[in-house]
């Protein structure tokens, strides 16, 4: 019986400690929340966004052209790159987007290609370049 007593006014105790200090208890709790609002905010708006995407895409590689046809004709390296893929029989659409550059640019390399090579057509291009070893013949 004296046990349930004591546990009685251990109780009584506690409940006047919580009613005494209702203040310090309810601003500690609020307290507490707020931090861990904080720091679950400063976490979610620290992780950066940014997603590293590997691209892998073909590299491609020219052959060495003759450099004394290359000079006589005064063809860029570029042009030429050009030239050796519409000998592989790529569309301008398809030799921009390999070359990673906009379609009005290889046209402007194919119009400058054929004034240097003195033609009017493509397959005019590409049979001069191979008869002058600017470009490889066909295998």
């Amino acid at each position: 019986m004296l046990g349930i007593v004591l546990c009685l006014l251990k109780w009584l105790e506690s409940r006047f400690l919580v009613i005494d200090h209702s203040f310090e208890i309810y601003t500690g709790g609020i307290a507490l929340i707020f931090t861990l609002l904080g720091i679950w905010l400063a976490l979610k708006l620290a992780k950066p966004k940014i997603q590293t995407v590997t691209v892998e895409k073909e590299v491609l590689i020219f052959p060495k052209a003759d450099n004394a046809a290359k000079q006589d004709t005064g063809i860029s390296n570029r042009e030429l790159e050009v030239l050796i893929l519409m000998a592989g029989g790529l569309s301008n659409q398809e030799i921009a987007d390999r070359l990673f550059v906009s379609l009005n640019t290889i046209k402007t390399h194919s119009s400058r290609i054929f004034e240097k090579l003195d033609v009017k057509r493509r397959t005019q291009a590409i049979e001069k370049a191979r008869q002058m070893s600017l470009i490889p013949g066909k295998s």
